[in-house]
């Protein structure tokens, strides 16, 4: 007689045929039923030292694999341990599946005092995931699956969450079909792709404005460019689009020169951009430029009801946009790679001498290791690289700070991205402040055989705010946590480091790390490396 599985078996069995081959997790007692199918089935299970630090491991998972990443959690400190984690992938629309436990069905609501309780669990996760359930009937459960992974495929991704009372997991699961979720994603329809060539036909100096929501569709938007002849503006998540090419922007919207270009223009495309303040007014200064002939291409309804308001808004996704639209456009000549060019030298005048020094840094990495993927935390030398930075392809460069700007993402999910893509070298490049927010990690990387340079760019405390502070007229205060040596840190979970004399060393130090199978640590110090300023 065949065993009927548990709902915790079920669940596993549910993510594999969904594709699931990777969890993130600490296991308690309240999801030990959770983790029962999980060793004879073929999913990893990869173990963090902190709740958060699971949730950005498949925060950086998911972004260089394109599938969402899944953290397993207990029920309340175990799940708001992960609430930041899951803030940052909601603001830079990334998917992410948290399953938690909660507590058993009859005591939620009354306050008993229970391990781990909250007052309402659920109502907290659904002030920001995109979908909460939970699970009160075990025969709900394959189409509660269904529905997480069809929101996070379907339209602007971000995080989703189930929770599973702990009297619901050992019960019957019953009979569960084990089909993957087939999401529907939008498509924009002829008409509407025909009045957006009619627009471009009637406009002479076009800009195209991409986000991460268009770097899947890389080579369709550099034909797009080319048919059009326009300049491409390339924020934080869309580097590496468009490499090498003519056409290409690596400058921040936020760069007076990059705004010199998109007000001159007398059609701006928005292709999957959220249009957000930490790409498009980074100083809050307000002189983003107006957009009077706009055309915004976006997966979500809600993102195109937003400001800056579209003449004409595209529900769709990028890829099948502009597929639809280069049979409709015309090829045209109208100086756009003189205008990119143009744009390109104007933002890199505008960055300072230290700024200058800490993008060449920055390029260091990817001329020592080109298959490289840099995960940056909060740090001066990432913020550097969000204002102007050329890369190669995309999805290779991408930090916290963007969005919500949470510290300590850096090492997690740079963690999360070497276990995505195990063939190539991942760089972390974060400051002393950040590092040591999830500094336990490392432990976490060593664990996991994962590929992770960790290059840390000391400067003695958190040195941006205390630059803000000063520029502000305030005397600096609490801006300078000691930090511990980073190399005896490294060297206690046996992890090789090196602490560079001079910023010249960086090259064959990332090269050596690079030939190594597990962690290692670099460190770089603003003031005591050589070349590491200006």
């Amino acid at each position: 007689m065949t065993r009927i599985k548990t709902v915790g078996e079920a669940m596993v069995d549910l993510l594999e045929a969904n594709g699931v081959e990777v969890v993130f997790g600490i296991p308690g007692v309240h999801t030990v039923e959770l983790y029962r199918g999980l060793a004879g089935s073929k999913i990893r299970h990869i173990t963090p030292r902190h709740e958060q630090g699971a949730g950005f491991m498949a925060d950086g998972y998911a972004r260089v694999t394109g599938k969402p990443g899944v953290a397993l959690v207990i029920t309340g400190p175990g799940l708001t341990n992960t609430i930041t984690a899951m803030a940052q992938a909601r603001q830079d629309s990334v998917p992410m599946l948290v399953i938690s436990g909660v507590n058993r069905r009859n005591s939620l609501g009354h306050g008993r005092g229970l391990l781990h309780e909250l007052p309402d669990q659920a109502a907290m996760m659904k002030s920001f995931a995109l979908y909460s359930h939970t699970l009160v009937e075990p025969a709900d459960l394959p189409s509660v699956i269904a529905r997480a992974f069809s929101i996070m495929g379907s339209a602007r991704p971000g995080p989703v969450h189930i929770e599973i009372p702990t009297d619901v997991m050992p019960l019957p699961a019953g009979d569960v079909p084990l089909k993957p979720t087939r999401p529907a994603r939008p498509s924009a329809d002829r008409g509407t792709l025909e009045a957006v060539a009619s627009l471009c036909d009637r406009a002479k100096r076009i800009v195209l404005m991409c986000g991460g929501g268009a770097a899947s569709a890389d080579p369709s938007v550099t034909a797009l460019a080319e048919r059009l002849d326009a300049p491409v503006v390339l924020t934080t998540n869309a580097r590496g689009m468009l490499a090498n090419h003519p056409l290409r922007v690596p400058a921040s919207p936020s760069l007076k020169a990059t705004r010199a270009l998109i007000a001159d223009a007398d059609l701006v495309i928005g292709l999957g951009t959220e249009m957000g303040q930490t790409d498009y007014d980074m100083y809050v200064d307000g002189a983003f430029p107006a957009l009077p002939s706009f055309v915004r291409v976006d997966i979500d309804a809600l993102q195109l009801s937003r400001e800056p308001h579209a003449e004409l808004p595209v529900l769709s996704t990028v890829e099948a946009a502009v597929d639809g639209l280069l049979p409709l456009v015309a090829a045209r000549s109208s100086g756009g790679a003189e205008r990119a060019r143009l744009t390109r030298d104007a933002a890199w005048e505008e960055q300072t001498p230290k700024i200058r020094t800490e993008i060449g840094v920055i390029g260091m990495i990817y001329k020592a290791l080109p298959d490289a993927i840099v995960v940056g935390d909060s740090t001066q030398a990432v913020y550097a690289g969000n204002l102007y930075l050329d890369v190669d392809r995309p999805q290779t460069w991408f930090n916290a700070a963007t969005g919500f700007g949470a510290l300590g993402y850096g090492p997690p999910a740079a963690i999360g991205a070497a276990i995505g893509a195990p063939g190539r070298p991942v760089v972390c490049l974060t400051g002393d402040g950040g590092f040591q927010f999830s500094l336990a990690e490392v432990g976490s990387a060593v664990d996991a055989g994962a590929k992770v340079i960790f290059l840390v760019w000391n400067n003695d405390g958190y040195q941006e705010i205390e630059n803000y502070m000063v520029e502000s007229g305030i005397e600096p205060e609490g801006v300078k946590p000691s930090a511990p040596d980073f190399l005896d840190i490294a060297r206690a979970y046996g992890v090789p480091g090196t602490r560079l004399a001079d910023v010249a060393d960086l090259g064959a130090a990332l090269k050596a790390a690079g030939a190594r199978n597990g962690p290692s640590l670099i460190e770089i110090h603003q003031t005591r490396t050589r070349g590491a300023t200006a």
